[in-house]
């Protein structure tokens, strides 16, 4: 049974491992070259940094997926809405692992404060990202077609929310 916890800097070679397998071999992220370790260590630190949740999914020892939420966009505003990344690697697909961490980081997003997660996800054909967030709760708001160029061909990306805690029923504190 996989363990969800707070992500480690010890954790970076594998999460920037099955990052790269998506980057490079996936529709779920439109990046193109992989990021370093350092540049994930970096984006790590800024999430961390915002008092957001960053978390892997571990079994026995080997980190097999993450997960992690920062501001939606950076205007005041929007202080209250994160959008989610999920992705577990490959070998651990098809388990539970990105409901589990998704599920986690609902939790943890909530009790920093966020009151709407959203989820951008690459290619309206991802049926697994999309069947996830689903099941999660998430429901679809839109998809915006033909948005992003990768391995020769154009891909949509689908928009999907789930409100968090009192949601917008109430004032934020």
């Amino acid at each position: 049974m996989p363990t969800i916890r707070p992500s480690l800097d010890d954790d970076l070679p594998a999460i920037t491992a099955i990052y790269t397998h998506h980057v490079l071999h996936g529709t779920g992220t439109f990046e193109i070259d992989p990021p370093t370790s350092q540049d994930m260590a970096a984006r790590r630190a800024d999430v961390l940094a915002r008092g957001l949740p960053y978390l892997v999914a571990e079994e026995e020892g080997r980190v097999l997926g993450f997960a992690y939420c920062n501001w939606f966009k950076p205007r005041p505003a929007y202080r209250f809405s994160a959008e989610d990344s999920v992705y577990v690697a490959d070998a651990a697909r098809g388990r539970g692992m990105g409901r589990l961490l998704l599920d986690a980081l609902c939790e943890q997003a909530q009790a920093a404060g966020v009151r709407k997660l959203l989820a951008v996800i690459g290619d309206s054909a991802n049926a697994g990202s999309i069947g996830v967030h689903r099941a999660a709760g998430f429901t679809e708001v839109g998809v915006i077609r033909s948005v992003g160029w990768k391995f020769g061909a154009w891909r949509d990306i689908v928009l999907m929310e789930k409100p968090l805690g009192a949601g917008d029923t109430t004032a934020p504190e």
